[in-house]
């Protein structure tokens, strides 16, 4: 079962800083167009990174990259359930993503950042493996993806706002 802890230490992360953000960022009554922009952004994301996961499992991901540190295969029903169960928290959040719900801002920001991270990390495990690495293909899309969908998260939200004390 170590072969599941580098992902879980990585998405952990990753989903430590997609609640600070969405619990930091507040979007605006006035930001509803924004918000549509970026649900229908999420909707594609999804879509791009329901493709990247079928790539990832047709490919043997589950068994590569734990393989690449070492580890024994993480096990393939543990790595398509919670494949399943993110597009699925995805797909519900777009609607919530409409209405300025956090929990759909947690779940969009995860994506964007595990997105812009897969673009990243896919090109290089495949250079650390001297050839082609499970998800390679996909991966600049999601890396895309996940750039625009930053974006129009940060379109869609403002930063806190802070109040200085100058009390003397």
């Amino acid at each position: 079962m170590w072969s599941v802890v580098p992902s879980v230490a990585v998405l952990g992360l990753v989903a430590i800083v997609a609640a600070r953000l969405a619990q930091s960022r507040s979007s605006p009554i006035d930001a509803a167009a924004e918000r549509i922009a970026a649900s229908t952004v999420l909707g594609i994301s999804t879509a791009v990174q329901s493709a990247h996961f079928v790539e990832e499992w047709a490919t043997g991901f589950h068994a590569r990259f734990p393989a690449l540190l070492g580890l024994d295969p993480m096990p393939l029903s543990l790595f398509v359930a919670f494949n399943l169960a993110w597009i699925a928290i995805w797909i519900v959040s777009i609607p919530f993503l409409r209405r300025g719900r956090k929990a759909a801002f947690f779940a969009a920001w995860f994506l964007a950042i595990a997105g812009i991270l897969n673009g990243i990390a896919h090109p290089m495990m495949a250079m650390a493996s001297g050839g082609y690495f499970p998800g390679l293909i996909t991966s600049p899309f999601i890396g895309i993806a996940g750039v625009i969908l930053w974006q129009r998260l940060q379109r869609a939200t403002s930063k806190p706002v802070r109040i200085r004390n100058n009390a003397s």
